[in-house]
């Protein structure tokens, strides 16, 4: 990040109609007021929407640094008709600057967003080529005959951008979060046909399509070109390129990028599971802040009240202990898991079958009540590095069958459990139609012979943005926290691809660079997921047992149509009488998506009503 000054987060949104001229009707501001408020939690400390005939480009700002300065929409004096608006932050702004002031520009201000009208204004919609960081952007171009949106995001898709076209009147509206969207008239909000059978079979929606038909989110490493009146035109853009010596050394490449993200005015903490990957951050984030006579580093650990199996507590207290932090144990009541799980599906407007994200949502409540707004996490390592154990098994598995087992790793209920469940209709709708899974082992089967470059390539583009980035961006942002990824950033994408397959069996690169840092208690442990004890908390007694129960009552079952109320209440007995993670997983998976739906019909609200 070679100049921290004046960067911000902030939630966007906007939209470009057919009628885009001097005579088409202002959006409606209390309608755009709506859309504001649905986001407003990741940009509290500012707020601002310009708005014309047939076109409104808006933003909710978290600031980050300089208060003062980067106000939204961005404009420049002497490009009239250029505007745009920026979530996330642009590490290469300052080398941008000078280059485009060597070509005349010129800026008000030191921050990050200001260079995009400029850098617009001399590439077009290729302007994103040139950008390195974690970023959603929106550019709306008046010039007359001109007349265009162009949205992209960074190559990772760690800053989401979710779109919907309506064919009928040619419109395109996009926004941060899903439910911001939603506050914008004429936007559908029925739920996909097949989202049950997504969500079962691979815990959420992956590629470019949503839960709900008509929604998409773009693809990472991807622009969008939107005219007046026509679907938004996508192509995916070549990778950054980031420069990676032959032969780097991986901790060197790591510190280098934490350091980096390290930078800001505001004090910086890390989450700290107990495991390698956030374990390294952390400690290179304590040894930058020693190194810079920095307060200590802080560090956060979330847990929960009660004795419960495959605790991390320990070894987050060894990893903060070794690295000389300021640690904070965050407990949460189980009692509480109930009002969670509501408020972490509508935050994130679609389901997520991964128990985590109710942990994710207490998390970053815990780091913004201690006063954070800017945290470190080691999200992208296990995609990167080869940490998965279904990676492994795949890449070790003999003949044809390693793509059906690898998809069956990736579900929350396998194959032949989904179809036991499902009612013979949906069971033949989905055999017509096909599920997400199929489109899964079909993409893989003819990704090539190398199952190792197969696999890496469909968890970094697909897998990571949709399941981990997007809840990481949505959950931390709910609590109006930014964090920032040290394993998502170009140079460690770069290196870690151009190390050879044995260096990412198993994270062997990763163990390596951790041998000097961590404790061997910390590189010695399996590999465990930050995510609930959900077999444990599926048992009698247990809080979280009447939350599930009650989402699937047999007449809330039978009036969906989809399941089978009968084998979805056997299979409920059978983890009552022998708990185990796989139907504790498929339990939580139902339940979830059955209250999604019942959250996304609550997403409309009244033009001119807080969210």
């Amino acid at each position: 990040m070679d100049d921290p000054e004046a960067t911000v987060m902030c939630r966007i949104f906007g939209n470009l109609t057919a009628g885009a001229a001097a005579w088409a009707e202002r959006p409606d501001a209390a309608e755009l007021a709506a859309v504001s408020a649905r986001q407003r939690h990741g940009g509290p400390d500012e707020h601002q929407v310009l708005s014309g005939s047939g076109w409104s480009l808006g933003c909710d700002r978290l600031a980050v640094t300089d208060p003062c300065g980067g106000q939204q929409p961005y404009r420049l004096a002497h490009l009239p008709g250029i505007l745009a608006v920026l979530n996330g932050e642009i590490y290469n702004h300052t080398e941008l600057r000078l280059r485009l002031a060597a070509r005349g520009h010129r800026f008000p201000d030191r921050c990050d967003g200001t260079v995009l009208p400029a850098l617009y204004a001399a590439y077009g919609p290729a302007f994103a080529e040139h950008l390195e960081g974690m970023f959603a952007v929106a550019v709306l171009d008046l010039r007359p005959g001109r007349t265009q949106l162009v949205l992209a995001v960074d190559d990772m898709g760690m800053k989401p951008v979710h779109w919907h076209h309506d064919p009928e009147d040619g419109s395109t509206r996009f926004a941060s979060e899903i439910p911001a969207l939603l506050a914008f008239e004429g936007v559908r909000i029925a739920p996909r046909e097949d989202s049950l059978d997504t969500v079962l079979a691979t815990r959420t929606s992956f590629s470019s399509r949503t839960a709900l038909d008509g929604i998409e989110v773009l693809p990472p490493g991807a622009t969008a070109v939107v005219r007046p009146g026509r679907p938004p035109l996508i192509r995916r853009r070549a990778p950054h390129r980031a420069s990676t010596a032959a032969g780097a050394d991986t901790q060197d490449v790591l510190r280098r990028e934490v350091r980096r993200l390290a930078e800001s005015e505001l004090p910086v903490c890390a989450i700290t599971s107990g495991g390698l990957d956030s374990g390294l951050v952390t400690a290179l984030a304590a040894e930058y802040a020693r190194e810079t006579d920095a307060p200590p580093l802080h560090t956060f650990h979330l847990t929960y009240r009660g004795r419960w199996p495959d605790s991390e507590v320990a070894h987050a207290r060894s990893v903060a202990r070794r690295a000389r932090t300021v640690h904070h144990e965050v407990a949460v009541d189980p009692a509480e898991f109930g009002s969670l799980l509501t408020r972490t599906v509508r935050h994130l407007g679609q389901p997520n079958a991964d128990p985590i994200a109710l942990s994710t949502y207490a998390l970053f409540r815990a780091v913004r009540e201690a006063g954070f707004t800017v945290a470190l996490a080691g999200d992208g390592a296990d995609e990167l590095f080869g940490g998965y154990a279904r990676m492994r098994a795949a890449t070790d598995a003999p003949g044809d069958d390693w793509v059906g087992t690898y998809v069956d790793a990736l579900s929350a209920a396998p194959r032949l459990l989904r179809e036991h469940l499902y009612t013979p209709a949906y069971r033949a709708y989905i055999a017509e139609q096909g599920s997400a899974a199929d489109r899964i082992e079909q993409e893989l089967r003819a990704s090539g012979p190398d199952r190792t470059t197969a696999l890496t390539a469909f968890e970094t583009r697909w897998r990571l943005p949709a399941y981990h980035l997007r809840r990481v961006d949505h959950l931390s942002m709910a609590w109006a926290v930014e964090t920032r990824l040290p394993f998502c950033q170009p140079g460690v994408v770069a290196h870690a691809r151009a190390l050879p397959p044995g260096a990412l069996r198993g994270k062997r690169a990763l163990y390596a660079a951790g041998r000097e840092l961590l404790p061997p208690s910390v590189l010695a442990r399996p590999k465990q997921p930050f995510t609930l004890p959900i077999a444990a908390m599926l048992t009698p007694g247990s809080p979280l047992l009447d939350t599930v129960r009650e989402l699937l009552s047999p007449a809330r079952l039978v009036l969906g149509g989809k399941l089978r109320a009968d084998r979805v209440r056997g299979l409920l007995t059978r983890q009552l009488d022998r708990p185990n993670q796989r139907d504790a997983q498929a339990l939580w998976a139902l339940a979830v998506h059955e209250l999604w739906t019942d959250v996304v019909q609550g997403m409309r609200i009244p033009v001119g009503c807080a969210a």
